[in-house]
């Protein structure tokens, strides 16, 4: 299941110590306590690990769940939290039976990135408080941060501030020098030594519970089940919005990694399914824990496996050790991974790509630090899809081609030579966006019997940064087949994105972009008969 189980083995270690405090953290704000914390992070981690879609993502309780499940705790108490899970779970596996995973592929690119760059500063804020050794007080993130200054600045206490920032510049520094070693595991441990020899005045973990409660479903009063059907809906769209998004961010993290969004909306169902049973709270995939996976190295799903598995030892053995590590610390790990979340030279390279990437990204990141993630993925569509549909409404044009027929439609006598000497043109009619790229262009990645695929972009009337990643992967699926790639005919307008993004820079260089049909077609000859397909004298 591994290619590298050590690895994935240390990353799962690194991962279940971030996620420890995270869960017991969690399951207090919920209203139902450290144990159900827990008791969700080892159940539905494990269960999500092995039945989920993607091999990266961590799951578990997380803040975003914890903000929709308070009022219902409120109002129904801790069984209606517990009935509420069941009724996600279900509908979660609903979903996937009903393939609605691959939806998400409608999001657009810049929303993902925005969204990412948000969820970022969002962790980075939460570890304020924590770095710098004051409590946190407040629900909004920006305010508790702000909060936290000012006390510390009141009553300043430097071992917190120090042990954090220690943490985070070892793991930023070592990972850039020598990114296979652990080093969140090995500043943990470092900074929990140093605090136990020099009796240093730092928050610890503190107490945690002894085990995991025994699987019941004593919870369930089927009289309450029409009042908690709408709570239920909220939680499994919240579930599935936000563990979709954090397995796509796991992708963008990683190489060569894309994970099954209805399978991991499958893994989510049977982990909400399960996790009331021992008293868990509802989970998802959980992005800063994903991201300590990636960024630790993991290669598998033993990663997130090992990580749950890790959990429910320390519950039961280590509770002692664990309960010393200082809080500062995890807020070192956590500010880094934070900092690591960014891929700078993306962020850049989408901004400049087009004026309304750039406007979605921004929003969306903003709206994910200054409201709630599901408030920022719908604004971040809606503003995304009026400027699709602006930009269409501006670029439609209806051309009306001769038929003859004795052909094809959508070929001609010249098409079908070339089809005989193993090249096929493709022509892109229309825009070449978010919502209309991802069909086409997945399909012409499964071009079979051919050595040559002419892209004919003359007649594409718009192109954003979503039509030019998904361009560049359907390129690159097909040269990984030995498929030669000609691009022919690109619109002055439309260099901007594929350049900003790198989708053409190589074969531009290697001169197979041409600016018309022709000369691809002849340079597409010319290749075959320097390869022997062609005899020399065709």
């Amino acid at each position: 299941m591994a290619r590298n189980p050590r690895r994935d083995l240390l990353a799962g270690l690194t991962v279940a110590i971030v996620a420890l405090p995270l869960a017991l953290g969690f399951g207090i704000s919920s209203g139902l306590g450290a144990e159900a914390g827990l008791a969700t992070a080892v159940v539905a981690g494990a269960l999500a690990a092995v039945f989920g879609g993607s091999g990266l993502q961590v799951s578990g309780p997380t803040g975003a769940m914890t903000v929709v499940l308070v009022p219902i705790v409120h109002e129904h108490g801790a069984s209606g939290v517990l009935t509420v899970g069941v009724l996600a779970g279900l509908l979660l596996l609903a979903l996937s039976l009903a393939r609605a995973g691959r939806y998400m592929a409608l999001v657009p690119a810049p929303v993902v990135e925005g969204f990412t760059v948000g969820i970022a500063c969002v962790i980075g804020l939460q570890q304020i408080p924590s770095a710098l050794g004051v409590t946190a007080h407040g629900e909004k993130v920006t305010a508790a941060a702000w909060q936290a200054l000012l006390d510390f600045l009141a009553h300043p206490h430097w071992a917190p501030p120090a042990v954090a920032a220690g943490v985070a510049a070892v793991m930023l520094v070592g990972a850039r020098r020598m990114p296979t070693v652990p080093f969140s595991l090995l500043a943990v441990a470092a900074a929990t030594v140093l605090a136990e020899l020099t009796g240093l005045d730092l928050a610890r973990i503190g107490e945690l519970p002894s085990g995991l409660p025994a699987p019941s479903l004593a919870f369930l009063d089927p009289a309450a089940l029409p009042s908690l059907v709408t709570p239920a809906v909220a939680v499994a769209a919240l579930a599935a919005l936000e563990s979709l998004l954090s397995a796509a961010v796991a992708d963008g993290m990683s190489v060569n990694h894309r994970h099954d969004p209805d399978r991991e909306l499958f893994g989510q169902g049977l982990a909400n399914l399960v996790a009331p049973l021992f008293g868990g709270v509802p989970a998802t995939g959980a992005i800063a824990r994903t991201a300590v996976n990636v960024r630790s190295g993991a290669r598998s799903r033993l990663a997130a496996l090992a990580h749950a598995a890790i959990l429910a030892v320390i519950v039961f053995t280590a509770s002692g050790l664990v309960a010393r590590i200082p809080l500062a610390a995890l807020a070192g790990v956590l500010l880094a991974t934070a900092v690591r979340m960014v891929e700078v030279g993306s962020v850049k390279a989408m901004i400049r790509s087009t004026r309304g990437d750039a406007v979605v990204l921004v929003l969306t990141a903003v709206a994910t630090l200054a409201l709630d993630l599901v408030q920022a993925v719908i604004l971040g569509l809606v503003v995304a899809g009026a400027l699709a549909l602006r930009s269409i409404a501006r670029n439609v044009r209806l051309d009306e081609m001769p038929l003859r027929p004795d052909l094809p439609v959508d070929h001609t006598e010249q098409e079908h030579a070339l089809l005989a000497e193993h090249i096929v043109a493709y022509r892109i009619d229309g825009p070449l966006f978010f919502a209309a790229a991802h069909r086409f262009l997945l399909e012409l990645s499964e071009v079979a019997n051919v050595s040559v695929v002419i892209l004919r972009m003359s007649r594409v009337t718009t192109i954003d940064a979503s039509g030019a990643l998904v361009l560049g992967d359907a390129v690159e699926r097909l040269e990984r087949r030995g498929i030669t790639v000609l691009v022919s005919g690109i619109r002055d307008g439309h260099h901007r994105p594929l350049e900003a993004l790198g989708v053409i820079a190589r074969l531009d260089r290697e001169g197979q972009v041409f600016s018309n049909t022709p000369e691809a077609i002849a340079a597409a000859r010319a290749h075959l008969r320097n390869t022997g397909i062609l005899p020399a004298t065709t």
